[in-house]
């Protein structure tokens, strides 16, 4: 069975890493494990390698409870990161992170699923409530505000005879990752608009 993977395209734009402390995190949210790969609740990891495959990176250094690496964006030090926490306490590694840099939650990019919209619909929020995503609502409790910029990536609105956790760990269906690959090829002009303030933006055009 063919799969998202099978879609990347690799895209050769190594960029030097800026000298100076880093001012932006992205984090894409996700479970780790094999088990995981390609459920609904992935869809923040999925986006992160598309990332990877975009800006040339490996992210593969443990640091911060997840899997991290640094390049430029738009001329700014960007941190990204998959937290290896497991999706409930994705705001532990959050957190550290940006106590480390000490990064104000203007400036942290969340990634993840939402089971609102279909696969292929984006949406851009500057700041909301969890609305009933653990991973989201635990980056609100450990950085104690709701203020931080969001891209949401439907995977598709649960079934009724689906209970929420067996959809969110279910496994996108091959066309569903193809038009969840539609939104991961606009995250990367999404976070560059928001990395460099033009969040108005890039709600404007993938919302």
């Amino acid at each position: 069975m063919s799969n998202l993977f099978d879609l990347f395209r690799k895209i050769s734009s190594e960029q030097s890493v800026p000298s100076g402390p880093v001012t932006h995190i992205v984090a894409g949210l996700g479970n780790p494990g094999d088990k995981y790969i390609y459920t609904r609740h992935n869809a923040g990891f999925m986006a992160m390698d598309y990332l990877a495959q975009k800006y040339n990176l490996k992210i593969n250094k443990l640091r911060f409870k997840s899997l991290c690496a640094e390049t430029a964006v738009n001329g700014k030090r960007v941190l990204f990161m998959k937290p290896q926490t497991f999706m409930n306490l994705s705001g532990e590694a959050v957190r550290e992170a940006a106590d480390f840099y000490k990064i104000p939650s203007e400036n942290i990019i969340i990634i993840y699923d939402d089971v609102s919209f279909e696969p292929g619909t984006m949406r851009i929020k500057r700041k909301g409530s969890a609305g009933g995503h653990n991973g989201i609502k635990n980056i609100i409790l450990e950085m104690n505000t709701d203020v931080f910029p969001r891209i949401k990536l439907g995977v598709g609105v649960k079934p009724k005879e689906y209970d929420m956790v067996g959809w969110v760990l279910g496994k996108l269906t091959p066309e569903g990752q193809k038009e969840l690959f539609t939104c991961l090829e606009k995250t990367p002009e999404a976070i560059e608009l928001i990395v460099s303030g033009n969040t108005d933006k890039a709600m404007n055009l993938f919302n």
